[in-house]
């Protein structure tokens, strides 16, 4: 089969910007394995949660408040969905997970996963499974750019470079400042920090809200690109937990080198052989398990 330069490059610009999104869904996971040692099966639907914030602020929050023309914009919706999943992720850390950090991963893997399909469930009972437009895209993100081998989404160059942005000035404060030496040293040995005046189960619990508030902040900007629904968390979540593990659990640049090269890959393979477009990353999982069980870029134990 001969594909042109341009058909090539088309997919591997549409491949990344879906890696855009798995690399910033992974480094939220990886943020919070990595600090925390939970592995947090309710970040999809967080994800969910946070588009549906979006969606909602623009639907309802002005029939709400007695103004039915006002709507919560986009920018605004960018800042908010954070705050307000963060902040549930705040109250779960605080009520529920907190009790779990002595004992095996898989009773937080089994607790997240319930809170997840909780949330699934309660927004699948108002709003059904079928998807729901988001029209409050900024008129500055709307029309296309000129890339000369094809004509590409303005928006979804916009989300390709903020979420980009968001990952590399993670990766920066966790690993090159004195906040995130502080972060890493809280959970290596937290009596010795905490006995430096460092508020450290504060420091474990804001660590938390800000890890799903990443998954929030992508909601928002996939909900203009993906239909806004109950499973949209779901469909992904398995995904991104493919790119974690070949990533490396824990490792913030595996999760941002592997989320945007698995995204290219994936979306290279549609043009090449369509079929296996769903399962490649899979395959490349169980490679790199056989090669390689730490990940990519994970530390060997």
């Amino acid at each position: 089969m001969h594909l042109s330069y341009q058909v090539v490059l088309a997919q591997l610009m549409l491949g990344l910007n879906i890696g855009a999104f798995y690399a910033i869904l992974s480094l939220g996971l990886a943020v919070i394995f990595g600090l925390l040692n939970i592995i947090n099966f309710a970040h999809g639907a967080l994800y969910m949660l946070g588009a549906f914030v979006a969606l909602l602020g623009y639907n309802e929050l002005g029939p709400l408040l007695g103004m039915p023309d006002f709507h919560m914009n986009y920018w605004t919706a960018l800042l908010v969905a954070p705050l307000v999943v963060g902040s549930l992720g705040v109250l779960i850390e605080k009520t529920m997970l907190r009790r779990l950090y002595k004992v095996d991963h898989l009773y937080g893997l089994l607790l997240t996963f319930g809170l997840a399909l909780i949330l699934q469930g309660v927004f699948t009972n108002y709003f059904n499974v079928s998807g729901i437009s988001y029209n409050g895209k900024p008129e500055i993100l709307r029309g296309a750019v000129n890339l000369k081998f094809m004509m590409f989404p303005t928006y979804r160059l916009w989300s390709i470079a903020i979420s980009l942005a968001v990952c590399f000035a993670t990766w920066f404060v966790i690993e090159r400042t004195k906040l995130g030496s502080y972060l890493r040293a809280g959970t290596e040995n937290p009596s010795l920090v905490q006995a430096f005046g460092i508020n450290v189960p504060l420091m474990i619990t804001l660590t938390y809200g800000f890890g799903v508030g990443m998954a929030a902040f992508a909601g928002v900007v996939a909900a203009p690109i993906y239909s806004v629904s109950p499973i949209m968390g779901s469909e992904l979540i398995i995904t991104v937990f493919a790119v974690v593990v070949i990533g490396g659990m824990g490792s913030i640049m595996g999760s941002i080198c592997t989320g945007l090269s698995l995204g290219m890959l994936e979306g290279l393979t549609k043009v090449i052989y369509p079929p296996a477009a769903n399962t490649v990353i899979f395959f490349m999982m169980i490679l790199v398990l056989l090669v390689k069980p730490e990940g990519l870029f994970g530390k060997e134990q």
